[in-house]
C-alpha cells in the first residue's frame, strides 16, 4: 500500500502535549498516511487543558473524557492503552500517531509494533529513551516549527555533531555496513540501515535531510552519480588512527612475508654450500 493510502490513528496524550504543535504534527502524519481517528484524552474539566478546546474543533480531533478516579492516577494514561487495544484488534490500521512524552507508553509501543504496525512517536525532548527507541519513527516537538518554517530550527554546528558520539557511531557503522566494493556507501542504503536500528529523524538535529546532515558533519565524503549520493568516511589528515593502525598491519604483513621469504632462501644457499674437506 502507497505511504499517503496508509490509515493512522493519532492518539494524543493532552495532559503531556502542547495544543499549538498539533497542526504540524497531522502534516508530519500526512507525509506517511492519512489520520482517520484522531482522539485526544484527558480530564477536560482541568484548566491547563482550556488551551485545546479551539484545537480540537480546527482539527476534528475527538476528545475523550477521562475523569481522575484517583489522586496520582492517570486515568487518560489507561483509556488510550485500551483505546488503542480495541483500535488494533480491530485490524483496520496500519500505524498509530502517539503524541506523549510519558515512558509509560512505551510498553503499548512494544506491543503495537510487534504486531507489524508502524508507530509514530511525538514528545518533547524530555521524554525518556525508552519511549523514544521504542518507536518506528519519533519527533521531537520543539524541532517541529510551523508547516511553511520546516527546516528552519537552529541546526547543531558541525562541532557539535562531531562530539555527538553516538551519532558519529552510528553514521560510521551505517557507512561501514553498506560499502560496496568501491568504499562507497548509497545514501538510501544508508539511510535504511540506519532506520532498521531504530528511530533516527535528522530534524531532530536541526537538518530537513540525512544528506544535509552528513555534509554538515564534514567527517564523511559526498559524491553525486546521477541521481544517486554517495559516501565514505573522509581519510584523516596526517595519517589518523585508523590509517596508522592500516599502514602498521601493513608493514606487519611486509615484514612478517619477508621473513618468509627469507627463511628458505636461507636453507637453500646453506644446502648447496659445499662442505669443507677436515684438515689432518
Amino acid at each position: 500500500m502507497p505511504d499517503h493510502e496508509k490509515r493512522i490513528a493519532l492518539l494524543i496524550d493532552a495532559d503531556n502535549a502542547p495544543a499549538s504543535k498539533i497542526e504540524v504534527i497531522l502534516a508530519e502524519i500526512a507525509r506517511h498516511g492519512v489520520a482517520n481517528v484522531r482522539r485526544a484524552y484527558g480530564n477536560w474539566k482541568s484548566q491547563h487543558l482550556v488551551g485545546w478546546e479551539k484545537c480540537l474543533h480546527t482539527w476534528a480531533i475527538r476528545p475523550i473524557q477521562q475523569f481522575a478516579y484517583s489522586t496520582g492516577k492517570n486515568a487518560s494514561d489507561m483509556a488510550m492503552v485500551i483505546d488503542a487495544m480495541d483500535l488494533l484488534y480491530a485490524g483496520n490500521l496500519d500505524g498509530f500517531a502517539i503524541v506523549s512524552s510519558d515512558a509509560d507508553f512505551t510498553p503499548l509501543v512494544m506491543r503495537l509494533r510487534s504486531d507489524g504496525v508502524a508507530v509514530y512517536g511525538f514528545g518533547q525532548e524530555k521524554t525518556p529513551q525508552p519511549f523514544v527507541r521504542a518507536c518506528s519513527t519519533f519527533l521531537y516537538l520543539e524541532k517541529l516549527g510551523e508547516p511553511e518554517d520546516e527546516g528552519d530550527d537552529e541546526a547543531s554546528t558541525p562541532l557539535q555533531l562531531q562530539h555527538d558520539a553516538d551519532l558519529v557511531r552510528l553514521l560510521r557503522g551505517a557507512i561501514d555496513a553498506t560499502q560496496g566494493d568501491d568504499g562507497w556507501s548509497k545514501l538510501g542504503a544508508v539511510g535504511s540501515h540506519i532506520g532498521n536500528q531504530g528511530p533516527f529523524d535528522s530534524r531532530n538535529y536541526g537538518y530537513r535531510k540525512l544528506s544535509d546532515l552528513i555534509e554538515a558533519i564534514g567527517l564523511f565524503e559526498m559524491r553525486r552519480q546521477g541521481q544517486v549520493v554517495e559516501l565514505r568516511e573522509r581519510p584523516a589528515r596526517g595519517g589518523g588512527r585508523r590509517a596508522r593502525t592500516k599502514a602498521v598491519e601493513t608493514k606487519s604483513a611486509v615484514e612478517g612475508t619477508a621473513k618468509a621469504v627469507a627463511k628458505p632462501e636461507a636453507a637453500a644457499r646453506t644446502a648447496k654450500k659445499p662442505a669443507q674437506p677436515k684438515r689432518d
